[in-house]
Parts: C-alpha cells; structure tokens; sequence
C-alpha cells in the first residue's frame, strides 16, 4: 500500500556504489573498538570528499551510496579517492559508476525521526551500479557505457593527470536484460586490467589485457620494454651473423639424407 506522506521524484543522476573490500575481515583482526575508529576516520574523510565534489550520501553500510548531477563530479572524486584515502585508512576499496533514470524517495520527517533515510533511490539502475561496483578488483574503478558517454574520454580541470580510460569487456548482469560495456578508469595499469566474471556477472568477451601506452608507461616498464627489444635485436644479430655457417651446415645434412 502506497504511502501518501513519501515524495517520488524521477530523474537522471550519476550514482556511485562504494565498497569497502573485505571489511569484516578487518573488524575480526583489528577488533570492534579499533575497527569502529578506522572506519570512521575513513568515513570523515569520504565524506569531505563528497562534500568537495557536490555528491550526495544516500546510504552507508559496509561502503557507500552516493548520487552525483555530474558524471565529472562522480569520476573525479572516485580517482582522488583511490589515489589518497586507502593510503591513510590502510582499507582497500572498489568503486561502480553508472548514469541513468532513478526515483529519489524523499521521506516524511516523521519517518525520518524513527530511523528512515531523508532520500533514497530505487530503480534499475541503482541494480546496474552495483553490479558494476561488485566487479570491481580492489583499487579499481569501473563506468558503466551510459557514464562513458557523458565524458567521452575528456576531462575537466579538476581530473588527476595520467589518467586513462579502457574499454574492458562485455558482461551480462544477473537480473539486467541487457548486455553491458564496461570501462575502467585509473592512472595505474593494473587498475585498468578486465575483471573476470564473478557469481553475479558473466564476462562475454573482451580484450585480454590493458597495455600501458608510451606515454604511461612507468620506469620499470620503459626498462622492461627496452631489455625486450635489445635481446631480440642481439638475437636477430646472432642469426644473422650465424646464417651462412647454418644454411652450410643444413645442405650438408641434407646431401648425408640424400
């Protein structure tokens, strides 16, 4: 039965899933009291984030709702995010961006009193960014295609340098018809690599793996890339220099069969 005292309001909002990975792991080691205090820590420091990038907390548990008007806003404060705040909390992090139609749930003041959340979002895609968010490897971000496209592989003044986009595959979401293209957005390769299906999303294809690009590539990269090309180089020399003692070596066996 509807209640007349709720407020339904539709429309298009970037929606940011945040999960805090393997938390009640960290509760059973470090203990309740010392847990409670990193967490909160964390959480003042999300939340001074968000309120840096204009985003909205709807709801926390063991991470993160949060809306954006903005896909930059969301984009933006999900990379400084994993850029600064697992570094001082020490709790590793995943992170699902998608944009689309959702119905913001504003409560009555007097369910608000009694423990009710003042705005909660229900829809569809609140499902799909969170299917994206559960695909996520620690450390990573991933965008749904509708949040892709409000970018376009452009950034505003307040995106961290270096960073990169990726196209990392298909997948097919449990409960979502539709077939998603997911992309990955960070400065570090390894948080750009496709993550492999998991028991609610299925990998239907995609590239393999991510390479760094020339100009993202870091040292030990450029050295690796460089000892590469020299071995093969030296062995493309030794052939070389070693072909007319083979070929000679060839036709003589060759002439013994014969």
């Amino acid at each position: 039965m509807l209640n007349e005292s709720e407020q339904y309001k539709e429309r298009s909002l970037t929606i940011v899933l945040l999960d805090l990975v393997n938390s009640t792991g960290f509760v059973e080691v470090a203990g309740a009291q010392r847990a409670a205090r990193w967490f909160q820590y964390h959480d003042r420091l999300a939340r001074s984030l968000l309120y840096r990038f204009s985003g909205r907390e709807i709801d926390r548990s063991d991470g993160f709702l949060f809306t954006f008007d903005r896909v930059f806003d969301a984009l933006n404060f999900s990379l400084y995010y994993q850029q600064t705040i697992p570094q001082k909390t020490r709790i590793k992090a995943r992170i699902g961006i998608h944009y689309g139609c959702v119905v913001e749930v504003h409560q009555h003041e007097l369910l608000v009193l009694v423990g009710a959340k003042p705005v909660e979002v229900e829809g569809l895609s609140k499902n799909i960014a969170a299917r994206t968010m559960s695909l996520a490897q620690p450390d990573q971000v991933l965008m749904t295609k509708p949040a892709f496209e409000r970018v376009k592989n452009r950034f505003d003044a307040m995106t961290p340098k270096g960073t990169r986009f990726a196209c990392v595959g298909l997948y097919r979401y449990q409960g979502v018809k539709a077939v998603q293209v997911v992309y990955a957005v960070g400065s570090d390769i390894k948080t750009l690599q496709p993550p492999p299906s998991t028991a609610k999303v299925k990998r239907l294809g995609g590239p393999r793996k991510v390479r760094s690009r020339m100009r993202h590539k870091s040292f030990l990269e450029w050295a690796e890339f460089i000892l590469l090309f020299l071995f093969w180089l030296a062995l493309g020399y030794l052939v070389a220099h070693m072909w007319p003692y083979i070929k000679f070596k060839f036709s003589e066996w060759w002439n013994e069969q014969r």
